[in-house]
């Protein structure tokens, strides 16, 4: 966050979050509530922002930090939380499923959604065979304490695993009750496309999601491929990583913070990433655009996931935050989503200069 950005932040704090010590009472401007967006062309209706527990839950935060964190975001509307077998080998779950049994909230009345593929060591604990679909969800949900999840993806194609015996498995999963729906996450438009057919061909039930990382450098398969499968086959998109793994922020600009997520063990890839060439040329953009959140009155982080949120076929974006003020500060994306004018993403895409070109654009 900008020096300006962050003191007219600073500055709203308190009109904004008069009882901010009282974390049950803490409401955001422009709430969660009045955003909420069917899931593709499902009839499920999850709100436009989420909360992810990847890295923070079970990990780098505290159990009295994540629970925090999940009652400011419940209370300003957010319904969707999302998790998965391998975050801190389980104990992401666990501390989801802890949460909410403690503060007792309606099931019906949020969305909980974990990944499958990284169960354990044994050759049987990993991958997307039937066993490991049927196994790997079961032992989610003993952690989550909860009889069904609302949806379960496949974290990544396995490609010692048949397309058909997947899309079975999913369909017997739901079946069972033991999920609602089911999704895919880092599959390509093709691997998506073909779960959809082998659907069709015997009768089971097709994905209605997919899992994509996107921000403004990641933007090739949000903004071209999955809006294509949207409208032929209804798939939408949840996108994680809104800010780059913090790098938006602005916070690796003067070198690798000691208690950044690139500081941490087994983040070496994203210390290397960060002072890479690219890392340095992404970083020189990210000052320019911290300039124009400035100029629209809101910080760099903001600014970001509003970009994400105006995408077509974006269902929702997966905020990961470890706490309190960064999940105050990005639900007040929400306010400015009215900024997202073609003047204001035209001026982004010319500082960016990655703008991807549909195929239809290409033929032009």
């Amino acid at each position: 966050m900008s020096a300006a950005a962050a003191a007219a932040f600073r500055t709203t704090m308190p009109a904004f979050f008069p009882n901010a010590r009282a974390v049950r009472s803490i409401r955001v401007p422009g709430d969660v509530r009045t955003c909420c967006r069917n899931l593709g062309k499902s009839g499920l209706r999850v709100s436009c922002l989420g909360l992810g527990t990847w890295v923070t839950f079970g990990s780098q935060i505290s159990d009295e930090m994540a629970e925090n964190l999940m009652t400011i975001a419940y209370e300003n509307g957010v319904n969707l939380f999302d998790t998965a077998e391998v975050y801190a080998s389980g104990r992401a779950e666990i501390t989801l499923g802890n949460i909410i049994k403690k503060k007792g909230w309606r099931r019906s009345s949020f969305v909980v959604t974990t990944k499958i593929y990284w169960g354990g060591q044994a050759e049987t604990e990993r991958g997307l065979s039937r066993k490991h679909i049927i196994e790997g969800l079961r032992g989610s949900l003993s952690r989550l304490q909860m009889d069904y999840v609302d949806i379960v993806f496949a974290n990544r194609n396995d490609v010692n695993s048949p397309m058909e015996e997947i899309v079975r498995a999913m369909t017997f999963v739901i079946n069972q009750g033991m999920a609602m729906y089911w999704g895919t996450s880092r599959w390509s438009a093709m691997e998506i496309m073909e779960a959809y057919s082998v659907a069709r061909q015997f009768n089971l039930i097709p994905p209605v999601c997919e899992q994509a990382e996107y921000h403004y450098f990641q933007r090739d398969k949000v903004e071209v491929q999955l809006p294509e499968l949207y409208h032929k086959i209804g798939v939408g998109a949840m996108t994680w990583s809104p800010l780059a793994c913090g790098l938006i922020t602005g916070k690796y600009s003067d070198g690798v913070p000691e208690c950044s997520r690139a500081a941490m063990k087994g983040y070496q890839w994203l210390k290397e990433r960060v002072n890479s060439e690219e890392g340095r040329r992404q970083l020189a953009k990210i000052k320019e655009l911290h300039l124009l959140a400035d100029r629209l009155g809101c910080t760099a982080a903001q600014l970001a996931i509003a970009w994400c949120l105006r995408s077509e076929g974006v269902s929702s974006v997966l905020l990961g935050v470890s706490n309190t003020d960064q999940l105050l500060e990005n639900l007040g994306a929400l306010r400015i989503l009215s900024q997202m004018t073609p003047q204001t993403i035209t001026e982004i895409d010319a500082l960016l200069g990655n703008k991807p070109h549909s195929k239809k654009e290409s033929r032009a």
